[in-house]
């Protein structure tokens, strides 16, 4: 869950329910991932999971993002499929059990609060 106000919009991409369960089940194992691995408290944005050294995105269902676009002769298809995926992982966040908090910086920033919300998982 994410603890502070926030506001859900829309992805461009007209992706199938089944491409869209299968990016937010991949974003939802990101997301799992970075918890386990990463030092407590540390920050995380979608680029952060998605882009730099993890930009290549064939063989994942986000593929479907980006495909989507440059079929539709958007002008930056990489761009939008990152916006779209910023929002998918905002609704993926906003459904779990754990607590984030959620910051605006260049784009959205979320911080696992690790100590809240444990006896929601256990």
């Amino acid at each position: 869950m994410v603890t502070n106000d926030y506001t859900m919009r829309s992805i461009v991409a007209q992706i199938d329910k089944n491409q869209r369960e299968l990016i937010e089940a991949f974003v939802q194992g990101a997301v799992y991932c970075h918890c386990k691995i990463s030092e407590k408290g540390t920050s995380f944005a979608a680029r952060d999971l998605f882009g730099g050294d993890n930009y290549y995105w064939q063989g994942t269902p986000l593929i479907a993002l980006y495909q989507w676009h440059e079929n539709n002769d958007a002008d930056d298809p990489v761009g939008m499929a990152g916006k779209d995926l910023g929002w998918i992982l905002l609704g993926v966040l906003a459904k779990d059990k754990r607590h984030f908090s959620k910051s605006k910086e260049y784009t959205n920033v979320y911080e696992w609060l690790y100590l809240e919300g444990v006896e929601d998982i256990e």
